[in-house]
């Protein structure tokens, strides 16, 4: 997802609901890792609450605080894994130190569904655009590769996204690939592009050639789910 879910549309769940619909089983086990954010306690107990009203069994994976002896029987036993946003670098970072990225190839070849939101929607890409080497967005080739070119999420909400993304990849400095704007989700089988969705009417995903052209592609707009009960208030 460029952007959109639960910590960007408290008010509207459809990108969690169709994530839940990719899975083959009713009710599935879904794990979130908030590792991107510093495994933060608010954006956990944010995850909670809407997860909770949806028809799964969430839990969540932290590594700053790991409480998971065997991260690879927990990952391996969830039906969704759905990485939210933060520092792509400082997650990935620590998803190696913890040997996370392997038991994460070994999910993704078992067939278990992996999603996320910026950060956790440019790692499965080989390389992307991000900003977490301080407020100058720069290009990062060391993603996890599951998915072949680059990615870049945020692309009609952040001002300077759009220009540089396309910019880079023109000189080399990204290979082509796919952007999308805050509420699109990119829809892969293995590594096929079969779908592309949205809970925003206006939003898009868009190719980008080697040329830096960026090419709208058209998502399926998604029915809204709004949240069944008011948002907790903050603490």
């Amino acid at each position: 997802m460029g952007g959109g879910g639960f910590s960007m549309e408290p008010e509207n769940l459809a990108l969690d609901q169709f994530v839940l619909s990719c899975a083959a089983q009713e009710n599935p086990r879904v794990v979130f890792l908030p590792t991107a954010s510093g495994d933060a306690e608010g954006y956990i107990e944010h995850f909670y609450w809407a997860f909770e009203s949806l028809p799964c069994q969430p839990s969540h994976l932290s590594l700053q605080r790991r409480e998971v002896s065997d991260l690879r029987s927990f990952l391996l036993g969830q039906e969704i894994i759905y990485v939210g946003g933060g520092n792509s670098f400082n997650m990935l970072t620590l998803w190696r130190a913890h040997g996370v990225d392997k038991i994460l190839k070994e999910a993704w070849e078992k067939g278990i569904v992996l999603c996320g939101l910026s950060a956790g929607s440019v790692c499965w890409f080989e390389s992307c655009l991000t900003d977490s080497f301080g407020p100058e967005l720069q290009a990062m080739n060391d993603c996890l590769g599951f998915l072949k070119g680059s990615h870049c999420p945020h692309f009609d909400s952040e001002e300077r996204r759009r220009p540089t993304y396309t910019q880079m990849v023109k000189e080399g400095k990204l290979p082509p690939g796919i952007a999308a704007d805050d509420g699109v989700g990119l829809v892969y089988r293995g590594s096929d592009l079969i779908e592309t969705v949205s809970s925003r009417s206006t939003a898009k995903a868009w190719k980008v050639d080697p040329s830096g052209t960026a090419t709208a592609i058209e998502p399926r707009i998604l029915d809204p789910v709004p949240r069944d009960f008011p948002a907790q208030e903050e603490s």
